[in-house]
C-alpha cells in the first residue's frame, strides 16, 4: 500500500540496484575522462564500444553489485555522505535536533546487530498469529488490511492517486498485485531460466518457514501452496507491456459495482478494516485480475490462503530479521540478478532509512551537499532545453498547427522541481525506538500506508515529491504534469561545473530533455497539461505519431540484449523515445548557446574532439554499463528502459548530427539507413 503511483517515466529503473563499498583508486574516474575512450576502434561503427572501451576494459562489477553504471557510482559516493551524517545523528547527543534524534536513532536500532540477534523471529509474531487466528475467509480480509499496512501487498494492491480524468482530486485505486517474482513471467513461462527461478523460490519460501518454526516436510508443502496461488495470480495478470498504456488501466466505477465485480475480496470490509476516508467511486485498474481471482479465493482453503498471506509477511521483514533470515533472502536475490556477496550492513541500513525517512534525512543532505546555486543553474538548463524542445516542435513537419498550438500549452504547463522539495513532510507523529528495528521498519511502512490513503478524496498536492532529495534518478509524471530532478543525481558525471558546456548538456542536459520528452512519448501525450487522461491530437496527427512510435519500436526490437534476448521494443517504447528525443533538444540547446557565443570559446575544440564530439562522449559516458548475466536478464524481462548499449547506440545511429560529428558514412552501422524520428 506504500506509495504507488502510476507509472512515472524513470530515467533509470532499477529492479534491484544498490550500491557497493568499493575501492575508487581501481576505477576509472567517476567522471568524464578522454581516458574511458577505446581510440584503436572507429566511432562510426560501434560508438558505445568507442566512447566507453577502456571503462569497459578497467571496469569490474563489485561483488556485492549486479551491474556497475554511473547512477551506481554515484549513489556509492551519496551512501558515504549519508553514512557520515547518519553516523553523528545516531550518537546519543542530547544537543540532537529532532530531526537527528529520528533518522539517527532509525539508522542506530538498524546497526544493532547484537539486539536483532537476540530477538530472532520475536518481534514478527504478533503479525503472524494474528494470521493464524483468522477462522473464516471472511475475517482474512482484515488480516490483509493489516499487512498492506506495514508494508507487503498480497492478494492484489492498494493505494492513493490522483483520478486519470480529473488529475486535481485523489482517489482510491484497486490493482493487481500479489506476487514475489519480478513479473508474471516468471510464474507462467516454461524457458530453462524461468523454471530454474520458480525452483529457487520454492527452496528460499521452503527455508523461510523452517526458520518459522514448520517442519521441513510441512514448510515445503507450503512452499508449493505459495508458488501455486502465486502461479493464479499471475496468470490472471496484465503484462507490463500492456500496462503502459493509461487506457488499459482505465476503469473507473462506484465502489458498490467494485465490491461486486469480486465478492470473495469482501472490499467493503478491506476499506474499513484499512481506515480508508469515506468515498464513492474508485478506479479499478484490473478489473479481469478481480473477476478471474475471485476464483481463487473461493477454490483455495483458509488454511492455504493463510499460508500464502504468511509467507509475503516473512517476505517483506526478512532482510531486517536476524541472520538466517538475511542469507535466505539474500540466496534468492543471489539467484535473481547474479550479485557475489551481500552488502555490507551500514549501507544497506542507510538505504533503509532514506526509504522509510526520506525527507527527514533528504534535509540534512541538502545541507551538506546541495545549495540554492546548484538549483540555478540547473533552471537555467531547464528553461534551455524546453525552448529547445519548444522549437523542435514548431519545426515538426508532420504535425498540423492545430496539435502543435496543443503540444505547446503541455509544454508550457510543465512543472520544474529541482533539488528539494519546498515543503519538507512531517514525520512528527511516526514512533521511532532505539533499539527496535522491525518495529521501526513497521511503523515506518504503516506511517507511510496511512499517510497515502488519508490522501482519498482530497485535492492533489502538486507541490509532493516521489523521490527523496539523495535519489539518483530523475523522473517525469504524467498524472502531475512535471520533471522532477533530486539533488543526487546533480554531480559528475551528469554534472560537473569544471566541465565545458558539451560534457555537461551531454550528461545532465540530455536527462532534461529524456524528462521532457516523456510528457510527448507514446503514453505522455495522452496527457493534457493538468494531467488529465484527454487525447488533444488531431486524428490525422495521432497516426501519424504511431507510425513514428513503431518504427522506433521496430527499430529496438531488433537489438540484442543478451546472448538469445532480444530487446522488446513495445515494453522500451517510451524510454527509447525519451532517448532520441532527449538527444536531439540536448544538442539543439547546445548549438544554440554556441551560436550566441560571441568569444568563439564554446566552439573551440578540447583534447582534439569538438563540442558536438564531446556531447557524444558525455552522453556515452553516462550509459556505460557492465551487468551480471542474470542481472541482464531480468532487465530484458521487467525494465522498460535499454540496456546501455543500446540507449548509446540506438539514439546515434538515427542522428545525422552525430553521423557528420564523426563524418560517418552511409552504410557504416552507426548510419541507419531508416533512420527514426518521433521528436
Amino acid at each position: 500500500m506504500r506509495l504507488h503511483r502510476l507509472l512515472p517515466a524513470l530515467l533509470l529503473l532499477s529492479t534491484i540496484v544498490i550500491s557497493a563499498q568499493t575501492n575508487s583508486a581501481s576505477k576509472p574516474s567517476p567522471g568524464f575522462s578522454i581516458d574511458n575512450i577505446d581510440k584503436t576502434l572507429d566511432p562510426c561503427v560501434d560508438f558505445y564500444q568507442y566512447a566507453c572501451g577502456n571503462w569497459l576494459k578497467k571496469t569490474e562489477i563489485p561483488a556485492d553489485q549486479s551491474a556497475w553504471v554511473s547512477f551506481i557510482e554515484l549513489d556509492e559516493r551519496n551512501l558515504v555522505t549519508l553514512h557520515e551524517i547518519l553516523e553523528k545523528a545516531s550518537a546519543n547527543d542530547p544537543n540532537r535536533s529532532p530531526i537527528e534524534a529520528k533518522i539517527g536513532d532509525f539508522y542506530g536500532s538498524c546497526m544493532d546487530e547484537k539486539a536483532v540477534e537476540a530477538k530472532g523471529l520475536d518481534p514478527l509474531k504478533p503479525e503472524l498469529e494474528r494470521i493464524s487466528a483468522v477462522n473464516d475467509k471472511t475475517a482474512l480480509i482484515d488480516a490483509i488490511a493489516r499487512v498492506h499496512l506495514i508494508g507487503p501487498n498480497p492478494l492484489f494492491n492498494f493505494y492513493s492517486n490522483s483520478d486519470l480524468h480529473n488529475a486535481d482530486q485523489v482517489i482510491a485505486y484497486i490493482d493487481q498485485g500479489g506476487l514475489s517474482l519480478p513479473d508474471r513471467d516468471y510464474y507462467i513461462k516454461d524457458d530453462a531460466r524461468m523454471t530454474e527461478m520458480r525452483k529457487h523460490m520454492v527452496e528460499y519460501v521452503t527455508q523461510m518457514f523452517i526458520l518459522d518454526g514448520q517442519s521441513s516436510t510441512r514448510a515445503a508443502d507450503s512452499a508449493q501452496t505459495v508458488l501455486r496461488i502465486e502461479s493464479a495470480l499471475a496468470k490472471d495478470s496484465m503484462d507490463r507491456t500492456l500496462r503502459r498504456d493509461p487506457k488499459t488501466r482505465d476503469h473507473k466505477m462506484t465502489r458498490d459495482a467494485a465490491i461486486a465485480l469480486a465478492p470473495n475480496f469482501y472490499l467493503d470490509r478491506y476499506f474499513a478494516a484499512s481506515g480508508v476516508p469515506s468515498f464513492s467511486e474508485l478506479n479499478v485498474s484490473n478489473p479481469d485480475f478481480f473477476k478471474q481471482v475471485n476464483g481463487v479465493l473461493e477454490s483455495e482453503s483458509l488454511d492455504n490462503l493463510k499460508t500464502y498471506v504468511s509467507w509475503h509477511v516473512l517476505r517483506g521483514s526478512a532482510p531486517w530479521l536476524s541472520q538466517p533470515f538475511v542469507d535466505a533472502n539474500f540466496k534468492m536475490r543471489q539467484a535473481l540478478t547474479g550479485q557475489k556477496e551481500i552488502q555490507a550492513r551500514w549501507k544497506r541500513c542507510v538505504q533503509l532509512t532514506d526509504q522509510s525517512l526520506g525527507e527527514a534525512l533528504g534535509q540534512k543532505y541538502v545541507d551538506v551537499t546541495f545549495g540554492p546555486d546548484g538549483k540555478q543553474r540547473m533552471l537555467k538548463m531547464v528553461d534551455a532545453l524546453e525552448a529547445s524542445l519548444d522549437g523542435d516542435i514548431r519545426g515538426l513537419p508532420w504535425m498540423t498547427e492545430e496539435t502543435k498550438k496543443q503540444a505547446k500549452l503541455k509544454l508550457q504547463a510543465i512543472r520544474n522541481k529541482i533539488g528539494y522539495p519546498d515543503v519538507w513532510r512531517d514525520y512528527s507523529s511516526l514512533t521511532v525506538v532505539r533499539g527496535d528495528l522491525l518495529g521501526n521498519f513497521l511503523r515506518a511502512n504503516e506511517f507511510e500506508s496511512k499517510r497515502e490513503i488519508a490522501k482519498i478524496g482530497k485535492p492533489l498536492d502538486r507541490k509532493e515529491w516521489g523521490m527523496t532529495p539523495p535519489t539518483v534518478n530523475a523522473y517525469y509524471s504524467s498524472s502531475y504534469n512535471e520533471i522532477v530532478f533530486p539533488a543526487g543525481i546533480l554531480q559528475p558525471p551528469f554534472f560537473d561545473k569544471k566541465m565545458d558546456d558539451a560534457v555537461n548538456f551531454g550528461g545532465i542536459g540530455l536527462v532534461i530533455g529524456h524528462e521532457l520528452t516523456h510528457g510527448f512519448d507514446d503514453q505522455g501525450r495522452k496527457f493534457d497539461p493538468q494531467g488529465n487522461l484527454h487525447d488533444w491530437w488531431t486524428a490525422e496527427d495521432g497516426k501519424e505519431f504511431e507510425k513514428r512510435a513503431s518504427c522506433v519500436a521496430d527499430e529496438y526490437s531488433s537489438f540484442v540484449a543478451v546472448e538469445d534476448l532480444k530487446l522488446n521494443g513495445r515494453l522500451t517504447l517510451g524510454e527509447n523515445t525519451a532517448d532520441n528525443g532527449g538527444a536531439r533538444i540536448a544538442l539543439m540547446a547546445l548549438e544554440h548557446m554556441i551560436a550566441e557565443d560571441k568569444t568563439g570559446k564554446e566552439s573551440q575544440k578540447i583534447d582534439g574532439y569538438s563540442p558536438e564530439q564531446r556531447f557524444f562522449l558525455g552522453f556515452a559516458r553516462v550509459w556505460c554499463e557492465k551487468r551480471r548475466p542474470e542481472s541482464a536478464r531480468m532487465q530484458v524481462t521487467t525494465n522498460p528502459h535499454s540496456p546501455g548499449r543500446w540507449r548509446v547506440n540506438g539514439v546515434v545511429q538515427n542522428m545525422p548530427e552525430f553521423q557528420q560529428a564523426w563524418g560517418c558514412k552511409a552504410g557504416q552501422p552507426m548510419v541507419s539507413a531508416n533512420a527514426c524520428r518521433v521528436w
